[in-house]
Protein backbone atom coordinates (compact mmCIF):
# COMPACT_ATOMS: atom_id res chain seq x y z
CA UNK A 1 0.00 0.00 0.00
CA UNK A 2 0.96 3.82 -1.30
CA UNK A 3 0.15 7.07 0.91
CA UNK A 4 0.05 10.16 0.06
CA UNK A 5 -1.06 13.82 1.22
CA UNK A 6 -3.63 16.00 0.45
CA UNK A 7 -4.04 19.85 0.07
CA UNK A 8 -7.29 22.12 -0.05
CA UNK A 9 -5.47 25.36 0.96
CA UNK A 10 -8.15 25.30 3.54
CA UNK A 11 -8.29 28.95 5.16
CA UNK A 12 -11.19 29.33 7.98
CA UNK A 13 -12.15 32.64 8.98
CA UNK A 14 -10.78 35.08 10.52
CA UNK A 15 -7.90 35.77 8.54
CA UNK A 16 -5.31 38.25 8.95
CA UNK A 17 -3.09 39.78 6.29
CA UNK A 18 -0.70 37.14 6.44
CA UNK A 19 -2.64 34.22 6.57
CA UNK A 20 -2.38 32.78 2.98
CA UNK A 21 1.36 33.26 3.30
CA UNK A 22 1.58 31.40 5.88
CA UNK A 23 -0.41 28.32 4.94
CA UNK A 24 0.98 27.60 1.55
CA UNK A 25 4.58 27.79 3.53
CA UNK A 26 3.35 25.69 5.77
CA UNK A 27 2.20 23.40 3.33
CA UNK A 28 5.46 23.27 1.45
CA UNK A 29 6.98 22.40 4.50
CA UNK A 30 5.09 19.62 5.23
CA UNK A 31 5.19 18.46 1.62
CA UNK A 32 9.20 18.75 2.29
CA UNK A 33 8.87 16.49 5.22
CA UNK A 34 6.55 14.13 4.15
CA UNK A 35 9.55 13.67 1.69
CA UNK A 36 11.81 13.28 3.88
CA UNK A 37 9.76 10.12 5.50
CA UNK A 38 9.43 8.54 2.67
CA UNK A 39 5.58 9.41 1.72
CA UNK A 40 4.50 8.28 -1.77
CA UNK A 41 2.36 11.22 -3.01
CA UNK A 42 1.51 15.03 -2.11
CA UNK A 43 -2.11 15.95 -3.86
CA UNK A 44 -3.42 19.60 -5.00
CA UNK A 45 -6.31 20.56 -5.55
CA UNK A 46 -7.97 23.43 -7.95
CA UNK A 47 -10.99 25.10 -7.02
CA UNK A 48 -12.06 28.41 -7.91
CA UNK A 49 -13.86 31.29 -5.81
CA UNK A 50 -14.74 29.15 -2.90
CA UNK A 51 -13.54 30.81 -0.03
CA UNK A 52 -12.65 29.21 2.79
CA UNK A 53 -12.89 26.05 1.59
CA UNK A 54 -9.89 25.98 -0.36
CA UNK A 55 -7.65 29.05 -1.72
CA UNK A 56 -5.80 26.41 -4.42
CA UNK A 57 -6.48 28.01 -7.46
CA UNK A 58 -3.17 27.63 -9.24
CA UNK A 59 -2.13 24.00 -8.38
CA UNK A 60 0.50 24.24 -10.66
CA UNK A 61 2.06 27.14 -9.34
CA UNK A 62 2.55 25.23 -5.74
CA UNK A 63 3.32 21.89 -7.08
CA UNK A 64 6.22 23.40 -9.01
CA UNK A 65 7.65 25.03 -5.79
CA UNK A 66 6.89 21.66 -4.20
CA UNK A 67 9.01 20.08 -6.72
CA UNK A 68 12.07 22.28 -6.06
CA UNK A 69 12.14 21.58 -2.36
CA UNK A 70 11.32 17.27 -2.58
CA UNK A 71 13.20 14.68 -4.47
CA UNK A 72 11.49 11.28 -4.64
CA UNK A 73 7.61 12.19 -3.72
CA UNK A 74 5.07 12.23 -6.66
CA UNK A 75 3.78 15.22 -7.27
CA UNK A 76 -0.33 14.78 -8.09
CA UNK A 77 -2.88 17.26 -9.62
CA UNK A 78 -6.06 16.08 -7.50
CA UNK A 79 -7.36 17.36 -9.58
CA UNK A 80 -7.34 19.67 -12.66
CA UNK A 81 -10.30 21.41 -13.81
CA UNK A 82 -10.58 20.75 -17.71
CA UNK A 83 -13.83 22.37 -17.83
CA UNK A 84 -12.15 25.81 -16.87
CA UNK A 85 -8.88 25.00 -18.29
CA UNK A 86 -7.72 25.80 -21.97
CA UNK A 87 -6.33 22.21 -23.11
CA UNK A 88 -3.38 23.20 -24.59
CA UNK A 89 -2.68 25.17 -21.50
CA UNK A 90 -3.33 22.08 -19.11
CA UNK A 91 -1.09 20.25 -21.69
CA UNK A 92 1.94 23.31 -21.53
CA UNK A 93 2.00 23.49 -17.94
CA UNK A 94 1.72 19.72 -16.96
CA UNK A 95 4.42 19.03 -19.45
CA UNK A 96 6.57 22.00 -17.61
CA UNK A 97 5.85 20.77 -14.39
CA UNK A 98 7.09 17.00 -15.47
CA UNK A 99 10.18 17.98 -16.29
CA UNK A 100 11.42 20.62 -13.27
CA UNK A 101 10.06 17.65 -11.30
CA UNK A 102 12.40 15.13 -13.14
CA UNK A 103 9.05 13.23 -14.12
CA UNK A 104 7.49 13.04 -10.96
CA UNK A 105 3.88 14.23 -11.78
CA UNK A 106 0.36 12.45 -11.23
CA UNK A 107 -1.92 13.65 -13.30
CA UNK A 108 -5.67 14.00 -12.08
CA UNK A 109 -8.55 15.19 -14.67
CA UNK A 110 -12.04 16.61 -13.38
CA UNK A 111 -14.72 18.75 -13.61
CA UNK A 112 -15.21 21.17 -10.93
CA UNK A 113 -17.55 21.06 -8.19
CA UNK A 114 -20.40 23.48 -8.19
CA UNK A 115 -21.82 26.59 -9.89
CA UNK A 116 -19.99 28.90 -7.70
CA UNK A 117 -16.84 28.25 -9.49
CA UNK A 118 -17.94 26.97 -13.36
CA UNK A 119 -20.96 29.99 -14.02
CA UNK A 120 -17.78 32.33 -13.85
CA UNK A 121 -16.64 30.29 -17.27
CA UNK A 122 -19.51 30.49 -19.16
CA UNK A 123 -20.14 27.06 -18.10
CA UNK A 124 -23.30 25.31 -17.49
CA UNK A 125 -23.08 22.78 -14.54
CA UNK A 126 -25.31 20.19 -16.02
CA UNK A 127 -22.87 20.27 -19.40
CA UNK A 128 -19.72 19.53 -17.15
CA UNK A 129 -19.33 15.64 -17.90
CA UNK A 130 -19.40 16.32 -21.66
CA UNK A 131 -17.08 19.37 -21.56
CA UNK A 132 -14.80 17.11 -19.53
CA UNK A 133 -14.97 14.45 -21.89
CA UNK A 134 -14.00 15.81 -25.08
CA UNK A 135 -11.57 18.21 -23.38
CA UNK A 136 -9.68 14.96 -22.55
CA UNK A 137 -9.77 14.12 -26.32
CA UNK A 138 -8.58 17.04 -27.14
CA UNK A 139 -6.01 17.50 -24.16
CA UNK A 140 -4.28 14.06 -24.40
CA UNK A 141 -2.87 13.70 -27.26
CA UNK A 142 -1.05 16.74 -26.98
CA UNK A 143 1.38 15.18 -24.55
CA UNK A 144 2.70 12.51 -27.22
CA UNK A 145 1.94 13.87 -31.25
CA UNK A 146 4.06 16.79 -32.33
CA UNK A 147 1.64 18.59 -34.03
CA UNK A 148 -1.90 17.94 -33.11
CA UNK A 149 -5.49 19.49 -33.93
CA UNK A 150 -8.68 18.66 -32.87
CA UNK A 151 -12.69 19.39 -33.91
CA UNK A 152 -14.77 18.42 -31.25
CA UNK A 153 -18.04 19.69 -29.57
CA UNK A 154 -16.96 22.29 -27.15
CA UNK A 155 -13.36 22.57 -28.38
CA UNK A 156 -11.87 23.60 -31.53
CA UNK A 157 -7.72 23.90 -31.71
CA UNK A 158 -6.23 24.40 -34.97
CA UNK A 159 -2.91 21.93 -35.66
CA UNK A 160 -0.07 23.13 -33.91
CA UNK A 161 3.13 22.09 -32.01
CA UNK A 162 2.23 22.28 -28.36
CA UNK A 163 5.55 22.08 -26.30
CA UNK A 164 6.94 21.49 -24.09
CA UNK A 165 6.11 17.36 -23.81
CA UNK A 166 6.73 15.74 -20.46
CA UNK A 167 9.68 13.67 -19.11
CA UNK A 168 7.24 10.76 -19.02
CA UNK A 169 6.01 8.95 -22.13
CA UNK A 170 3.66 9.62 -23.57
CA UNK A 171 2.12 11.07 -20.26
CA UNK A 172 1.92 11.56 -16.72
CA UNK A 173 -0.47 8.81 -15.11
CA UNK A 174 -4.27 9.70 -15.48
CA UNK A 175 -6.90 9.71 -12.62
CA UNK A 176 -10.20 11.12 -11.88
CA UNK A 177 -12.24 12.99 -9.32
CA UNK A 178 -15.13 10.67 -8.14
CA UNK A 179 -17.16 12.96 -7.67
CA UNK A 180 -19.86 9.87 -6.58
CA UNK A 181 -19.55 6.88 -5.85
CA UNK A 182 -20.73 4.93 -9.49
CA UNK A 183 -17.86 6.85 -11.20
CA UNK A 184 -15.72 4.48 -9.45
CA UNK A 185 -16.43 2.30 -12.58
CA UNK A 186 -16.70 5.24 -14.63
CA UNK A 187 -13.05 5.81 -13.75
CA UNK A 188 -12.38 1.97 -14.40
CA UNK A 189 -14.55 2.26 -17.73
CA UNK A 190 -12.36 4.94 -18.70
CA UNK A 191 -9.20 3.35 -17.33
CA UNK A 192 -8.12 5.99 -15.11
CA UNK A 193 -7.15 5.76 -11.74
CA UNK A 194 -9.74 6.58 -9.33
CA UNK A 195 -9.56 9.31 -6.54
CA UNK A 196 -12.55 8.90 -4.05
CA UNK A 197 -13.16 8.60 -0.34
CA UNK A 198 -12.85 6.19 2.26
CA UNK A 199 -15.74 3.54 2.63
CA UNK A 200 -17.17 2.94 5.80
CA UNK A 201 -15.69 -1.16 5.78
CA UNK A 202 -14.33 -4.08 4.32
CA UNK A 203 -17.34 -5.28 2.67
CA UNK A 204 -18.04 -1.93 1.27
CA UNK A 205 -14.06 -1.47 -0.29
CA UNK A 206 -13.78 -4.58 -1.22
CA UNK A 207 -17.15 -4.52 -3.01
CA UNK A 208 -16.39 -1.05 -4.80
CA UNK A 209 -12.71 -2.43 -5.33
CA UNK A 210 -13.41 -5.45 -7.01
CA UNK A 211 -16.40 -3.38 -9.34
CA UNK A 212 -13.39 -1.07 -10.11
CA UNK A 213 -10.80 -4.02 -11.17
CA UNK A 214 -13.98 -5.76 -13.30
CA UNK A 215 -15.12 -2.66 -15.15
CA UNK A 216 -11.47 -2.10 -16.20
CA UNK A 217 -11.22 -5.95 -17.43
CA UNK A 218 -14.51 -6.32 -18.91
CA UNK A 219 -15.69 -2.67 -19.83
CA UNK A 220 -12.59 -0.48 -20.90
CA UNK A 221 -13.42 2.08 -23.22
CA UNK A 222 -11.12 4.64 -23.28
CA UNK A 223 -12.09 8.06 -25.13
CA UNK A 224 -8.82 8.43 -26.68
CA UNK A 225 -5.61 7.15 -27.28
CA UNK A 226 -3.62 7.31 -24.14
CA UNK A 227 -2.14 4.67 -21.54
CA UNK A 228 -4.22 3.60 -18.68
CA UNK A 229 -3.71 3.79 -14.95
CA UNK A 230 -5.47 0.75 -13.16
CA UNK A 231 -5.31 2.12 -9.74
CA UNK A 232 -7.87 2.75 -6.86
CA UNK A 233 -6.61 5.37 -4.19
CA UNK A 234 -8.98 6.79 -1.29
CA UNK A 235 -8.60 9.80 0.81
CA UNK A 236 -9.99 9.38 4.26
CA UNK A 237 -9.47 12.25 7.43
CA UNK A 238 -5.90 12.02 9.19
CA UNK A 239 -4.49 12.52 12.49
CA UNK A 240 -2.38 10.32 14.32
CA UNK A 241 -1.20 10.88 17.81
CA UNK A 242 0.05 8.69 20.95
CA UNK A 243 -3.59 8.06 21.94
CA UNK A 244 -7.45 8.14 20.47
CA UNK A 245 -8.30 11.49 22.57
CA UNK A 246 -5.28 13.61 21.59
CA UNK A 247 -5.83 12.52 17.61
CA UNK A 248 -9.56 13.50 17.83
CA UNK A 249 -8.57 16.95 19.82
CA UNK A 250 -6.27 18.14 17.32
CA UNK A 251 -8.53 16.91 14.28
CA UNK A 252 -11.43 19.00 15.68
CA UNK A 253 -13.01 20.25 12.95
CA UNK A 254 -11.48 17.99 9.86
CA UNK A 255 -15.17 17.58 8.91
CA UNK A 256 -15.35 21.02 7.47
CA UNK A 257 -13.88 19.95 4.54
CA UNK A 258 -17.09 18.10 3.68
CA UNK A 259 -19.36 20.53 5.22
CA UNK A 260 -18.11 23.75 3.62
CA UNK A 261 -18.09 22.09 0.15
CA UNK A 262 -21.70 21.07 0.72
CA UNK A 263 -22.82 24.09 1.38
CA UNK A 264 -21.21 25.90 -1.50
CA UNK A 265 -23.34 23.55 -3.64
CA UNK A 266 -26.25 23.61 -1.68
CA UNK A 267 -27.06 27.30 -0.91
CA UNK A 268 -24.14 28.73 -3.21
CA UNK A 269 -23.18 30.99 -4.80
CA UNK A 270 -22.43 33.67 -2.47
CA UNK A 271 -21.75 37.06 -2.32
CA UNK A 272 -17.93 37.39 -1.43
CA UNK A 273 -17.52 38.16 2.64
CA UNK A 274 -21.32 37.13 3.10
CA UNK A 275 -21.38 33.72 4.87
CA UNK A 276 -18.69 33.31 7.80
CA UNK A 277 -18.42 28.97 6.72
CA UNK A 278 -16.63 28.23 9.68
CA UNK A 279 -19.65 29.69 12.09
CA UNK A 280 -21.87 27.89 10.11
CA UNK A 281 -20.22 25.30 10.96
CA UNK A 282 -19.61 25.82 14.43
CA UNK A 283 -23.72 25.11 14.40
CA UNK A 284 -23.80 21.91 12.69
CA UNK A 285 -21.28 20.92 14.77
CA UNK A 286 -23.01 21.28 17.97
CA UNK A 287 -25.88 19.20 16.71
CA UNK A 288 -25.78 15.57 17.42
CA UNK A 289 -25.51 14.91 13.80
CA UNK A 290 -22.44 17.28 13.65
CA UNK A 291 -20.53 15.03 16.84
CA UNK A 292 -21.14 11.92 15.09
CA UNK A 293 -18.57 9.91 14.04
CA UNK A 294 -18.03 7.00 11.73
CA UNK A 295 -15.18 5.10 13.46
CA UNK A 296 -13.66 5.24 9.83
CA UNK A 297 -11.87 7.70 9.66
CA UNK A 298 -7.63 7.29 10.31
CA UNK A 299 -8.11 9.61 13.38
CA UNK A 300 -6.31 8.11 16.05
CA UNK A 301 -3.36 6.46 17.86
CA UNK A 302 -0.85 4.39 15.83
CA UNK A 303 -2.51 0.96 16.76
CA UNK A 304 -6.20 2.32 15.42
CA UNK A 305 -4.96 3.34 12.14
CA UNK A 306 -3.12 0.24 11.95
CA UNK A 307 -6.21 -1.50 12.58
CA UNK A 308 -8.45 0.63 10.08
CA UNK A 309 -5.46 0.56 7.40
CA UNK A 310 -5.79 -3.49 7.59
CA UNK A 311 -9.33 -3.47 6.42
CA UNK A 312 -8.42 -1.45 3.57
CA UNK A 313 -4.95 -3.61 2.73
CA UNK A 314 -6.97 -6.88 3.24
CA UNK A 315 -9.46 -5.50 -0.02
CA UNK A 316 -6.46 -4.49 -2.21
CA UNK A 317 -6.72 -0.34 -2.31
CA UNK A 318 -3.88 0.58 -4.06
CA UNK A 319 -3.49 4.07 -2.35
CA UNK A 320 -4.60 5.68 0.83
CA UNK A 321 -4.24 9.58 1.06
CA UNK A 322 -3.94 10.80 4.15
CA UNK A 323 -6.63 14.18 4.68
CA UNK A 324 -4.81 16.39 7.37
CA UNK A 325 -4.40 19.95 6.35
CA UNK A 326 -8.21 20.59 7.43
CA UNK A 327 -10.17 23.01 8.85
CA UNK A 328 -8.14 24.76 11.41
CA UNK A 329 -5.71 21.71 11.81
CA UNK A 330 -2.55 23.26 13.30
CA UNK A 331 1.30 22.79 10.73
CA UNK A 332 2.90 21.90 14.00
CA UNK A 333 0.66 19.19 14.84
CA UNK A 334 0.19 17.97 11.03
CA UNK A 335 3.95 17.52 11.20
CA UNK A 336 3.96 15.57 14.24
CA UNK A 337 1.41 13.49 12.90
CA UNK A 338 3.07 12.92 9.91
CA UNK A 339 6.11 11.75 11.51
CA UNK A 340 4.48 9.43 13.93
CA UNK A 341 2.92 7.65 11.37
CA UNK A 342 5.61 7.30 8.93
CA UNK A 343 7.55 6.05 12.61
CA UNK A 344 5.27 3.58 13.72
CA UNK A 345 2.70 2.32 10.78
CA UNK A 346 3.67 3.04 7.19
CA UNK A 347 6.73 0.93 6.95
CA UNK A 348 5.02 -2.53 7.45
CA UNK A 349 2.69 -1.45 4.94
CA UNK A 350 4.86 -0.34 2.53
CA UNK A 351 6.88 -3.97 3.26
CA UNK A 352 3.96 -5.72 1.83
CA UNK A 353 3.83 -3.40 -1.61
CA UNK A 354 5.54 -6.25 -3.73
CA UNK A 355 2.72 -8.82 -2.65
CA UNK A 356 -0.11 -6.44 -3.74
CA UNK A 357 1.74 -5.45 -6.82
CA UNK A 358 1.96 -9.19 -7.39
CA UNK A 359 -1.88 -9.79 -6.60
CA UNK A 360 -2.56 -6.87 -9.25
CA UNK A 361 -0.48 -8.37 -12.02
CA UNK A 362 -2.51 -11.86 -11.42
CA UNK A 363 -6.10 -9.71 -11.43
CA UNK A 364 -4.86 -7.87 -14.74
CA UNK A 365 -3.53 -11.27 -16.71
CA UNK A 366 -6.82 -12.64 -15.46
CA UNK A 367 -5.03 -15.34 -13.38
CA UNK A 368 -7.16 -14.36 -10.58
CA UNK A 369 -10.87 -13.76 -11.07
CA UNK A 370 -12.66 -11.01 -8.82
CA UNK A 371 -16.07 -12.03 -7.10
CA UNK A 372 -18.51 -9.37 -8.68
CA UNK A 373 -20.20 -8.10 -5.46
CA UNK A 374 -23.29 -5.95 -5.97
CA UNK A 375 -22.12 -2.51 -4.83
CA UNK A 376 -25.64 -0.84 -4.64
CA UNK A 377 -26.10 -1.55 -0.87
CA UNK A 378 -22.93 0.28 -0.53
CA UNK A 379 -24.16 3.25 -2.92
CA UNK A 380 -24.80 5.47 0.56
CA UNK A 381 -24.62 8.56 -1.51
CA UNK A 382 -27.69 7.64 -3.91
CA UNK A 383 -30.86 10.10 -3.66
CA UNK A 384 -29.02 11.83 -0.48
CA UNK A 385 -28.92 15.67 -0.06
CA UNK A 386 -27.01 16.85 3.11
CA UNK A 387 -28.83 18.78 5.42
CA UNK A 388 -26.57 21.66 6.22
CA UNK A 389 -28.63 23.62 9.12
CA UNK A 390 -27.77 23.33 12.82
CA UNK A 391 -31.17 20.87 13.00
CA UNK A 392 -31.94 17.59 14.05
CA UNK A 393 -32.86 16.50 10.57
CA UNK A 394 -28.70 16.41 9.34
CA UNK A 395 -28.77 12.58 8.99
CA UNK A 396 -27.37 12.45 5.02
CA UNK A 397 -24.99 15.87 6.24
CA UNK A 398 -23.66 12.90 8.54
CA UNK A 399 -23.42 10.21 5.51
CA UNK A 400 -21.62 12.64 3.92
CA UNK A 401 -18.77 13.84 6.57
CA UNK A 402 -18.24 10.11 8.09
CA UNK A 403 -16.79 8.84 5.03
CA UNK A 404 -19.90 6.43 4.77
CA UNK A 405 -20.08 7.87 1.03
CA UNK A 406 -17.48 8.48 -1.54
CA UNK A 407 -19.17 11.44 -2.39
CA UNK A 408 -17.32 14.25 -3.57
CA UNK A 409 -13.83 13.28 -4.03
CA UNK A 410 -10.59 15.34 -4.87
CA UNK A 411 -12.76 17.70 -7.30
Amino acid sequence: MKFGIFYEHQLPRDWEDFSEHQLFQNSLDQIELADRLGFDYAWEVEHHFMEEYSHSSAPEVFLGAASQRTKNIRLGHGIIQLTTNHPARVAERVATLDLVSNGRVELGLGEGSSVTELHPFNLRFRDKRLVWEDAVRCTLPMFYNHGWEYSGEYFSFPKRAVVPKPLQKPHPPLWVACSQLDTIKYSAHRGMGALCFKFVDLDASRAWVNAYYNTYLNHLDPLTDYQTNPNLAVVSGFMCAETDEEAWRKADGWTFFQFALRLYGKEGPFEPGQVNFWERYQEWKATPEGQRRSGSELIGSPDTIRQRLMELKEANVDQVILLNQAGKNTHQDICDSLELFAREVMPEFHADEDNHQAWKQAVLNREIELEDIDTEPFNFSRGREPSLKPSNEGRDMVAGTSGRLASQAVE
